[in-house]
């Protein structure tokens, strides 16, 4: 990109990450980097919808929770680990963490970062997972 083209940019830009940027302000950016502005709308609407997900306030549909489970034990069993599903109480889910999984340190995030994060992409109104040692 040239140096001309670079100071408008920044000048565009927000240093705040949780700024959302209007359309009129993505179009000026879209005249100076096109693929910046496509960038920055995929991420604004990714993040708009998984919002919406999560506030959503519909029964919880336990046999989609299965679904993705299964999806979830396929990737845990790639470091010996497993997972059960408890049960729903309102929008959360209890699952008991198993196999590997048990006493590792690592469990507490792959709970949060892989097991709560497929379930709540892909299971309206799912707020949180939580283990039930």
């Amino acid at each position: 990109m040239k140096e001309h083209k670079l100071q408008p940019l920044n000048e565009l830009l927000s240093s705040d990450p949780s700024h959302i940027y209007s359309d009129e302000e993505l179009d000026k950016i879209e005249e100076i980097d096109a693929a910046m502005a496509l960038r920055l709308a995929r991420v604004q609407h990714h993040a708009s919808q998984s919002q919406i997900m999560a506030f959503v306030d519909v029964p919880v549909d336990e046999d989609l929770v299965h679904e993705v489970l299964i999806e979830v034990k396929k990737i845990l069993a790639m470091d010996g680990g497993d997972i059960e599903f408890v049960d729903v109480v309102e929008h959360t889910v209890r699952v008991r963490m198993k196999g590997a999984c048990v006493g590792c340190p690592n469990a507490v995030l792959d709970l949060k970062n892989v097991v709560e994060k497929m379930i709540r992409e892909k299971v309206p109104g799912v707020r949180e997972v939580v283990n039930m040692f």
